[in-house]
């Protein structure tokens, strides 16, 4: 059985996931982690409970959803993965703080497009046995990570009553409402880890 542990970091409050299975094989996604604080918090859990991160994804190219990546990615020698259309944005990181008035330099990280970690041939209940879902519209390159058997990894696409701001540039409110719509076909039982704020399921955001 996968578990999932949540951390919220920063200073907008965005969820950093760690999603392992029984092994302790560990996926980190969004690395949120800003500060040394944070970063030894996130560094602390995942040596107390044994587990090895075995790669590193994001679910789209914002910048409070990769704080802590240049320092992830030279932690556990691993790359980003994040869907190929989010990749410039994040690569631009230097224009995402001038966007908010943040007043520091961005610092290069590896990156490489989401689909080098397939989950083709992995066996029943493998950790990479997971779902890919492009869901465009609060950016081009969002996506949710759809874990076996009822596991919704959401990023800004859909949260507890609400879902992703598209004002930002790549948002597009159209797009964002028909990945939306395919998220609402999901199994009700579904449980929905979003970007920001408390889980919820399918179940009681489709209503």
């Amino acid at each position: 059985m996968l578990q999932v542990k949540s951390f919220v970091f920063g200073s907008f409050g965005t969820n950093t996931y760690l999603v392992s299975d029984e092994q302790g094989n560990t996926i980190l996604i969004d690395p949120a982690c800003s500060g040394q604080y944070e970063q030894a918090m996130l560094y602390r859990y995942i040596q107390t409970e044994n587990l090895t991160v075995k790669a590193i994804v994001a679910t789209h190219g914002h910048l409070d959803h990769l704080w802590g990546a240049p320092w992830a990615c030279e932690q556990w020698h691993l790359p980003v993965l994040m869907h190929p259309a989010d990749i410039p944005m994040a690569k631009g990181m230097q224009a995402q703080y001038e966007l908010f008035g943040i007043r520091a330099v961005a610092q290069p990280f590896p990156i490489e497009p989401l689909h080098a970690l397939s989950p083709s041939g992995e066996q029943e209940g493998s950790l990479l046995n997971f779902q890919i879902i492009h869901t465009p519209g609060h950016t081009q390159g969002s996506v949710c990570l759809l874990f076996k058997p009822n596991i919704l990894i959401s990023g800004d696409t859909l949260f507890r009553m609400g879902y992703g701001r598209t004002d930002l540039p790549g948002g597009n409110i159209h797009q964002l409402i028909d990945s939306l719509n395919r998220l609402f076909t999901l199994p009700p039982s579904t449980l929905v880890y979003p970007g920001h704020g408390d889980s919820t399921t399918i179940a009681a955001e489709s209503r």
